[in-house]
């Protein structure tokens, strides 16, 4: 069953932001993931939910996903990323 990284990004260096978003993309193909959506514009039709940059990543199962979330990879990426970007994580099983 399908899995979905469902992330809110909130940049506040956006030049440090760069080296992120050259390594996370790797790391979310080696574990089978693909971008569903990435930073496009969208429209709020109900609540006040405010995202700043969403994307969403599909992953085949939740346990490719926590593979991928623990991988040295991903947590290069995390290094990377600390004092660039404020990130709001949720993995969600499909149906």
């Amino acid at each position: 069953m399908a899995a979905y990284l469902v992330v809110d990004i909130e940049v506040s260096n956006p030049a440090q932001f760069e080296e992120y978003k050259k390594l996370a993309p790797a790391a979310i193909a080696k574990y089978g993931g693909r971008y569903l959506i990435r930073g496009g514009a969208y429209e709020a039709v109900e609540g006040e939910w405010k995202p700043q940059r969403l994307t969403v990543v599909e992953f085949e199962s939740m346990e490719k996903a926590r593979a991928f979330y623990k991988s040295p990879e991903y947590q290069a990426a995390i290094e990377a990323r600390k004092g660039a970007a404020n990130m709001k994580m949720l993995l969600v099983q499909g149906v």
